[in-house]
């Protein structure tokens, strides 16, 4: 998360993030380094990160309003993350400051070969816990917002901030990275779901990443769509569709639609293409 952002437009509903702030190490290798072996960077950058903390940094660039709540320490990688954010537009109002806290801090290198990214991740302490969460606080925190986004890292105090959105009629998204402890409550207040290559079929045991897709929708009513992201191929989007469909429709095979889809992509544009199934039904 760097750089400024345009400034949001004014009467925008506010996205909400609840989360972790992460300081990254971001360096850059011609290829992933085999045991023992010494080589040289190409580009090294630190920088905030953290999914809640991209993400809502994200949402501030496109000109909406975001805001967060986080527990952050009151170390010198905690005040650069919250000043960083507050550069980019991020309304950093309701971060708690822990002052005997260490920041999580994450090493990220980034193969030029493969371009892949791996990554070694060292939690921080403590954790946002719902003790941190009081009534007036959630009242407050939630004022003027249309969207809360969650991931389940810090699972209990999100649950209650989502039980709370839910009851005033807010939209929940989820970005969903892999099985957690008492992820399954957050996904099922969820309206939306943004997923990680591997979690849909880890999570439903479905036999292909397409049939995951459709299994999330049929076992929680509430989503209106789920994406599987893919890396360099970009991601699949499937949503429940918002009419009743006729009688006179056929059944159409998910993995069979899916490969069709693949098929006529043009993988090689520079530019971002969508390929819609509405084409093919």
């Amino acid at each position: 998360m760097s750089s400024c952002s345009d400034e949001a437009i004014p009467g925008q509903p506010i996205v909400l993030g609840c989360g972790q702030l992460c300081l990254d190490y971001l360096v850059t290798v011609p290829s992933f380094p085999i045991p023992d072996q010494k080589i040289r960077s190409t580009s090294f950058k630190v920088q905030g990160g953290g999914n809640t903390g991209n993400s809502l940094t994200c949402v501030a660039r496109l000109g909406l309003p975001s805001r967060i709540l986080a527990k952050v320490a009151d170390d010198s990688h905690g005040r650069f993350m919250v000043e960083e954010l507050e550069s980019s537009g991020v309304d950093t109002s309701f971060c708690m400051n822990a002052k005997d806290g260490a920041s999580h801090f994450n090493y990220a290198i980034v193969d030029n070969q493969t371009n892949t990214r791996t990554c070694i991740f060292t939690p921080g302490y403590p954790p946002l816990l719902p003790d941190d969460l009081t009534e007036s606080l959630l009242l407050d925190v939630l004022d003027g917002v249309r969207v809360l986004y969650v991931n389940g890292r810090s699972r209990e105090a999100e649950l209650l901030l989502a039980q709370k959105a839910h009851s005033k009629n807010i939209s929940i998204l989820i970005n969903a990275e892999k099985k957690r402890a008492g992820l399954d409550e957050l996904l099922d207040l969820a309206d939306y779901a943004i997923c990680s290559t591997n979690f849909p079929q880890v999570w439903t045991e479905s036999p292909s990443s397409p049939s995951a897709l459709l299994s999330m929708l049929i076992r929680l009513p509430k989503l209106k769509f789920v994406i599987i992201t893919l890396g360099e191929h970009g991601c699949v989007m499937l949503e429940r569709c918002s009419s009743e469909v006729s009688g006179s429709e056929e059944e159409t095979d998910i993995d069979e639609l899916h490969e069709s889809l693949k098929q006529s992509t043009d993988f090689t544009s520079v530019l971002p293409v969508c390929n819609s199934s509405g084409d093919w039904l």
